[in-house]
């Protein structure tokens, strides 16, 4: 396996971003779905990185920037295929170790309240992020939880 920074370009990624956008269509109140689309993830202030293991990805996950300080972890995904298979917690640690490296020392998530995201809740306070109130524009809501860090 190996995670590169991916321009977003290929069909492979397409097609699995189109899965994690379809997936949490399905779980979540799309008033409450705050996962980007391919043009939102292409902007400039965020970094993405997908994990391949051959030609295939197998997960994804990227950095939005807030301010000179403050990042976004976004679109953290591994295969349906692959749960459990440590790929999320490489990734973690490979994006913790690259944010820091981009100057940011504080990285903060929203993820979903629901029995669905407690394996990534479960994660993310295993690599150190303690709940907090909304940031970045972000309002209270029963379908979201919000996490951060300091890097």
């Amino acid at each position: 396996m190996r995670i590169v920074v991916d321009d977003l370009s290929g069909p492979g990624i397409a097609a699995f971003l189109a899965e994690h956008i379809e997936q949490m269509r399905a779980i979540t109140p799309l008033e409450s779905k705050h996962a980007l689309d391919l043009a939102g993830l292409r902007r400039p202030e965020v970094t993405f990185w997908s994990v391949l293991d051959g030609d295939a990805v197998v997960g994804c996950g990227a950095v939005q920037r807030l301010d000179d300080r403050h990042a976004e972890l976004k679109s953290m995904r591994s295969a349906p295929a692959r749960t459990r298979a440590g790929i999320a917690s490489r990734l973690l640690e490979h994006i913790l170790a690259e944010a820091k490296g981009m100057g940011f020392t504080r990285l903060s998530l929203e993820t979903g309240s629901a029995d669905f995201f407690l394996p990534a809740r479960r994660l993310y306070e295993k690599f150190g992020f303690d709940y907090c109130e909304p940031f970045a524009g972000y309002r209270l809501d029963p379908h979201s939880v919000y996490m951060t860090r300091t890097l």
